[in-house]
């Protein structure tokens, strides 16, 4: 008789947690009841700027109140392709998530006009997407890497007031000290030989030399950016789509250093502004010093580092187990308290 009541009440708990769980998941996958036509969640937001009204490209993934957060992609001018590797990990946790196009990327409007291309004109585009997904302090997450982790740190001094966690994946907030990085420590990992050409090529200002991207995929892009013998198909689409002319204007010729318009940029001094929960990620070989991002983990005011041992610039792929479950269990920590 025991043996009966027993199974009775596994089978009970069991079909409970059973319905529980597919309510969760058609809520998850509701978005709008009054929607007639379901676009898998890409909507195009309409973006204000200084010389007129463009659209930016997002897709939605999940219906969670709790959990909204957006991705902003590196570059500048890259786009979300190299970031979907959060869908299968944010879906898995029942995060409602963002993958965006930046104005002047392959999915959104690409304006000619350069005066756009300033980090202050992107975090005014950053809040009004905020507006238009309907997240406020109470469920808003920001997850920056590389360029869009400087505008996910521009966007938090700003309006860290609409923000409940900030996550800045390999990205210093002094582009100077990265590029003192590059010189000091990773050009001298580089055969002699290879860095002389190098610098040479860059001392012509011969960029657009097939032998520069010839020399630095080996011996700097593999090992600093994705470590990975087989890049990720996102990751070339990213590449392939890549809009040169302003990747090249704010952030220079290629990820070796940099140059442009964010030469200058530096907020280091800033950080003890940060009040939010913030996540710094750093990685061994990344193109960032891993110890000044723990730095600025200390720097803000609540602030957790995530250090990946085999990751690179895109530790999302090449340290992703570490990675993920660092980044998941940061939100879920957040989201009850437990920060």
């Amino acid at each position: 008789m025991r043996s009966i009541l027993f199974l009775l009440t596994i089978l009970f708990f069991t079909s409970c947690k059973n319905e529980n769980k597919s309510e969760a998941l058609a809520n998850y996958f509701t978005y709008k009841p009054n929607e007639s036509i379901e676009t898998a969640g890409v909507k195009m937001i309409p973006i204000k700027t200084p010389v007129g009204e463009f659209k930016v490209w997002t897709k939605r993934f999940g219906n969670n109140p709790k959990i909204k957060v957006l991705l902003l992609h590196g570059g500048p001018a890259m786009t979300h392709e190299y970031m979907e590797c959060f869908e299968t990990f944010f879906q898995r946790e029942g995060f409602e998530f963002y993958e965006y196009d930046q104005l002047g990327s392959y999915y959104s409007d690409q304006p000619k006009d350069s005066t756009l291309w300033t980090t202050e004109r992107f975090v005014e585009e950053v809040e009004q997407v905020r507006k238009a997904i309907n997240a406020d302090h109470t469920n808003f997450y920001v997850l920056g890497n590389s360029w869009g982790g400087i505008l996910a740190m521009e966007y938090a001094l700003k309006y860290q007031k609409n923000l409940k966690g900030l996550l800045i994946s390999n990205m210093m907030a002094s582009a100077p000290e990265y590029g003192k990085y590059a010189d000091e420590v990773l050009a001298k990992q580089m055969k002699p030989e290879v860095l002389a050409e190098v610098r040479a090529l860059e001392a012509k200002k011969d960029f657009g030399n097939p032998r520069y991207m010839e020399l630095l995929i080996p011996n700097f892009y593999q090992e600093h950016l994705c470590r990975l013998k087989e890049w990720p198909d996102g990751l070339n689409r990213a590449i392939k789509h890549t809009n040169g002319a302003i990747y090249t204007i704010m952030q220079g010729p290629s990820e070796f250093g940099i140059s442009g318009r964010l030469a200058k940029w530096d907020i280091k001094n800033r950080l003890h502004e940060l009040t939010i929960p913030t996540l710094m990620i750093g990685a061994k070989y990344d193109t960032m010093d891993p110890k000044a991002m723990e730095e600025q983990s200390k720097l803000v005011q609540k602030g957790r580092y995530l250090y990946c041992p085999n990751g690179s610039h895109l530790a999302m792929w090449d340290d992703q187990q570490v990675f993920m479950k660092g980044v998941t269990q940061f939100i879920t920590d957040v989201d009850t308290n437990k920060f």
